[in-house]
């Protein structure tokens, strides 16, 4: 059975998604628990699996000269099972792949990879997808511009204004 989380823990959880950094005197100034009940509940919550890692995010400047992709993938019809889990297996290992999503409609996958030239996202490509017999086609859209980038999911309701 999986432990109960509180409010007190969706707050601090919502906390640490926006600035992991903070210390557990400085998040208590933004939650109503002292520095001690904090530290315990985030080593509780990582232990417990709520909070699955903690990660940097680098600055869009080190990115500016990258080549992000898009890329939507449709399996063949025929794909059998161990060449999906194959195909997922080397999209969850290959480090340029940032996001991989299995989705409805008409493509199977979804996936963002983030290459350091064009050249580097050809040779992926053709190793990820076009030499697989599991994937039918792919088509890529290529990134102009971030607009938002928000890895946070709100677990505690915003007060009314």
């Amino acid at each position: 059975m999986m432990p109960m989380i509180d409010n007190f823990d969706c707050q601090l959880l919502d906390e640490a998604q926006r600035d992991a950094d903070r210390t557990a005197e400085e998040l208590a100034e933004r939650v109503a628990l002292s520095p001690s009940a904090i530290a315990r509940r985030l080593r509780r919550l990582r232990s417990e699996g709520w909070l699955a890692r903690t990660i940097a995010i680098v600055s869009p400047k080190l990115l500016e000269r990258r080549l992000r992709a898009l890329v939507l993938i449709q399996l063949s019809e025929h794909a059998d099972h161990a060449g999906k889990l194959s195909l997922l297996k080397r999209l969850g290992d290959t480090d340029e792949v940032q996001f991989a999503y299995e989705i409805s409609g008409t493509h199977d996958l979804v996936a963002l990879l983030n290459c350091e030239s064009m050249e580097a996202f050809v040779d992926l490509a053709e190793a990820l997808f076009a030499a697989d017999a599991t994937v039918r086609r792919y088509e890529t859209s290529f990134v102009k511009r971030e607009l938002k980038f928000a890895p946070f999911v709100r677990l505690v309701e915003r007060s009314p204004a």
